[in-house]
């Protein structure tokens, strides 16, 4: 069985990467439209059906989805969605499922040039791009960041292990950009999330790509920021540690 889904695995990422390159390539046109016609709005509701399309484009792979939320996360507060990073589809599956909070990324500061679609919605969807060799530029963008997202109650993502895990288990939390949202958006609700076998897509790199997965995406119980920094973040930290399968 393992070699047949190995065999299969070429020409099926050939055939994903064709359809998700052309989704990019339509939908960068698509959300400029959506921009011009309805503002912030438009712009936003034409990223949603771009990151369901992405979603679909993995159905060709075989891939799977699950959603899990058992809390009534608020309308009229921000959020803080804490995650575990396993590859760049985590960015998609958030997006979509987690749609109705209207998830705001911090994303380093490359991707904010020459990708179709992807560095449009970077620049233009609310998003903040930092240089993570940059103290002097990402510190005072997350600080921005974290007051945005208060003032329009808008969720800001962020994925304090900072590389992705190519195993499935998650790294230790870099501290600082957790600790710079905490003191810029102090009223915020934090809410720590899993991602379960999204680094099995690449275990083999970008290509072949894995099939046949099925990726999930659990919402976990929230936590306020009423407690120091530190302590906070080992209880997010331990939260979703618990919750990744690898």
């Amino acid at each position: 069985m393992e070699t047949l889904k190995s065999l299969l695995s070429y020409p099926l990422s050939i055939v994903f990467y064709l359809l998700f390159g052309l989704t990019l390539c339509i939908f960068h046109p698509l959300q400029w439209l959506g921009k011009v016609l309805g503002g912030s709005r438009g712009h936003r509701r034409v990223v949603d059906i771009m990151n369901l399309c992405i979603l679909r484009c993995l159905h060709v792979l075989g891939v799977t989805f699950s959603f899990k939320n058992n809390y009534n996360l608020p309308k009229n507060q921000p959020l803080i969605i804490v995650s575990n990073h396993q590859s760049m589809f985590d960015i998609p599956l958030i997006s979509w499922f987690l749609r109705r909070c209207k998830p705001k990324f911090i994303s380093k500061i490359e991707l904010g040039k020459g990708i179709p679609s992807i560095s449009f919605n970077l620049r233009h969807g609310g998003h903040v791009l930092i240089d993570r060799k940059n103290p002097r530029q990402s510190i005072p963008a997350l600080s921005k960041f974290g007051k945005f997202i208060v003032q329009n109650n808008f969720s800001g993502v962020i994925f304090p292990e900072g590389t992705r895990s190519k195993n499935g288990v998650p790294k230790e939390f870099a501290p600082t950009g957790l600790k710079i949202l905490f003191k810029n958006a102090e009223n915020a609700l934090i809410v720590p999330v899993a991602i379960n076998n999204g680094w099995k897509l690449v275990r083999f790199g970008n290509f072949p790509m894995g099939i046949g997965i099925h990726l999930s995406l659990e919402v976990l119980e929230p936590i306020l920021i009423d407690k120091e920094p530190d302590i906070l973040i080992e209880k997010i930290q331990e939260r979703i540690t618990l919750a990744v399968r690898t």
